[in-house]
């Protein structure tokens, strides 16, 4: 091996220790970068620096990101989970989980709306689960379907995982909002149906909502709250997605639709003020700016691991695999799982991701495909403990009587669910690609 390469193995080392030392991720990647990148090259290999940082804020599709994290600040603020999960927990009926269903139900449509784990774990935290233990629900499996339920928003477009991929991968953002439509959905219908089942084999745990309850809302009254919780942010959602699937706007003006559409929506259901307005547009400034930063540092990083012939010690290991392509594919697909013990999705996507590319695209393997693997794996990262963000959301506003071990008992058979979402995709490809296809993408 070259000195370059030995430099190589450094930087990662050096980037996994600093980051389990606690520092940010985003200084974590700069300061490995150019430590090492300077001890290979002195300073040379940085003049290129600049022109790649000024593609990355000069990128339009950007854009998109700020828009897209205000239409889901502004609709956490609604409140519509709360009325959401109450409404459905009465159309189940005498269905055991039935309000456990709901939070699957919310967290799809909030996956829709706002593509941010944090928000959707920490609204449903507060607002369903105080109601589900009063209702006689296992704090283990409530725990378990908010925490799963709030991270469908990484692969429900619009979400922020598919338009970092899109980059990393040189994909269209809308091919990768059409592809993820089905595993999102896919693994929705996953989720429901471990609920019944677990239902079915222990029903004290998720007792229905009281008969007498139930009987004191007729069924007109029902679907009129309904249609007056359920139908604005649908018709939001199927409005930006459908735009953009449909190629009527480019994901960043039909993130703006969305935007001033979670306005009207608000505005609606009574809620909108300027004290609203000031708190939606701070979170979003500091999400946006967050992301936006791990960015621009991710160029230093990555500027010095190709500069290092770090891609051609990747490609040396893949040559030790045995079995071919769909080895190297579980290779990645282990190595991302892993990794999400420790770290996030955003360096997740940064680091391994590109390391595996020209592999894979030498051999002729399908992006669409193996990136809507890498998003439905990059979601156990929030569920697996000791850096699962949700297990970290929740724990912050879950009531007293709520342990940590309830919580990590909760989220095991979801994290299972997801590995059975990666395997079925494998085995099954037409589950991301058919609807890009049909659509002539």
């Amino acid at each position: 091996m070259s000195m370059n390469e030995w430099l190589a193995i450094g930087l990662l080392i050096g980037f996994f220790l600093m980051l389990m030392g606690g520092i940010p991720v985003g200084i974590t990647l700069a300061a490995s970068g150019f430590i090492f990148g300077f001890m290979g090259f002195g300073e040379s290999l940085f003049n290129l620096l600049p022109a790649r940082i000024y593609g990355v804020v000069a990128n339009y599709q950007w854009l998109a990101i700020p828009l897209f994290v205000f239409m889901g600040v502004m609709l956490e603020k609604s409140r519509l989970a709360e009325d959401l999960l109450d409404v459905i927990g009465h159309l189940a009926g005498g269905l055991r989980g039935g309000m456990a269903l709901g939070i699957i139900g919310v967290g799809v449509l909030m996956g829709a709306t706002t593509g941010i784990v944090g928000a959707t774990v920490i609204t449903l935290g507060l607002l369903t689960l105080p109601t589900l233990l009063r209702r006689g629900y296992d704090p283990a499996i409530s725990c378990g379907a908010i925490c799963a339920s709030g991270t469908l928003g990484q692969i429900i477009p619009p979400s922020l995982v598919l338009i970092l991929l899109s980059d990393i991968m040189q994909l269209s953002v809308g091919t990768l909002f059409a592809a993820a439509v089905f595993p999102g959905l896919m693994l929705a219908g996953l989720y429901v149906s471990w609920i019944v089942i677990y239902g079915m084999i222990r029903p004290d745990a998720m007792p229905p909502v009281p008969q007498a309850e139930r009987d004191a809302v007729s069924r007109s009254q029902l679907w009129l709250r309904v249609l007056k919780v359920a139908l604005p942010p649908v018709a939001l959602v199927l409005s930006v997605l459908g735009s953009i699937i449909g190629g009527i706007a480019a994901p960043t003006e039909a993130a703006s639709m969305g935007a001033l559409g979670s306005i009207l929506v608000v505005a609606l259901a009574r809620r909108l003020s300027l004290a609203v307005l000031r708190d939606v547009m701070q979170t979003t400034t500091r999400i946006s700016a967050m992301v936006l930063f791990i960015l621009i540092c991710s160029q230093v990083f990555s500027l010095a691991f190709r500069g290092l012939q770090g891609e051609k010690l990747i490609e040396d290991l893949f040559a030790f695999l045995p079995g071919g392509i769909n080895t190297a594919v579980w290779f990645l697909m282990g190595l991302i799982f892993v990794l999400g013990f420790f770290i996030e999705w955003i360096e997740i996507s940064y680091i391994a991701v590109p390391l595996f590319l020209p592999i894979f695209a030498a051999a002729g393997v399908d992006m669409v495909w193996l990136a809507m693997m890498i998003t439905v794996n990059l979601q156990t990262s929030f569920l697996t403990p000791p850096f699962g963000w949700a297990l970290f959301f929740l724990r912050g506003v879950a009531p007293p009587g709520v342990t940590t071990r309830h919580i990590y008992l909760g989220v095991i058979p979801f994290v299972g669910l997801q590995i059975l979402g990666i395997v079925l995709i494998f085995s099954f490809p037409a589950i991301a690609t058919w609807l890009p296809k049909a659509i002539g993408w």
